[in-house]
């Protein structure tokens, strides 16, 4: 159990039958009338975000969220299937439930896998990925005097924008978390 008082950012709470993970946070104390919490909370299974206060001596129960490194081994029509690299348990997850998690993601790379009381809710890629770019339209020198992009298609048909000096072929980093480009390899 945890009190309002002691709410901070990614502490997951359990309220109303939901797991819910807090993303903002504020003590109010206002000049008439009792202190209380404001937050923002999102539920970690439909990714609805609401908005709840709370007395600072309520309290919650919190939720144990376990993290798992699987392997993505591949994807078959709707499902996709994840080895546990320590006992080679293999369990395929719906593309309902992994969403655009795996847009990064080549096969045989490592992943995480979130879940409350054995229920698989969510796939964290790494954080930073580096693919080889399939498909780019050629830059030509002298295009622009500023910093301008282009769309590029990566190895596991997900779409980047990069500068005009990356060419097809490149290797690049990607941040997984904004699907932004960060550098050449």
């Amino acid at each position: 159990m945890i009190s309002a008082g002691d709410f901070r950012n990614g502490v997951t709470i359990e309220l109303e039958g939901n797991i819910f993970q807090i993303i903002e946070f504020q003590h109010v104390k206002p000049g008439k009338g009792a202190a209380f919490v404001r937050t923002k909370l999102k539920n970690i299974k439909s990714g609805g975000v609401v908005e709840k206060t709370f007395r600072p001596t309520e309290k919650c129960p919190t939720a144990r969220i376990d993290r798992k490194d699987m392997q993505y081994l591949y994807a078959d029509g709707d499902l996709f299937y994840f080895m546990d690299v320590e006992t080679y348990d293999q369990i395929a997850l719906d593309a309902a439930s992994i969403g655009d998690a795996l847009k990064f993601v080549k096969e045989n790379e490592m992943v995480k896998m979130c879940s409350h009381n054995g229920n698989v809710f969510a796939v964290e890629p790494p954080l930073f990925v580096e693919l080889e770019i399939t498909e780019t339209e050629p830059g030509f020198k002298g295009d622009t005097a500023t910093g301008a992009s282009k769309p590029a298609t990566v190895e596991t048909g997900a779409t980047v924008s990069v500068p005009l000096f990356v060419n097809q072929g490149d290797v690049i980093k990607i941040d997984t978390r904004t699907g932004e480009y960060l550098s050449r390899v």
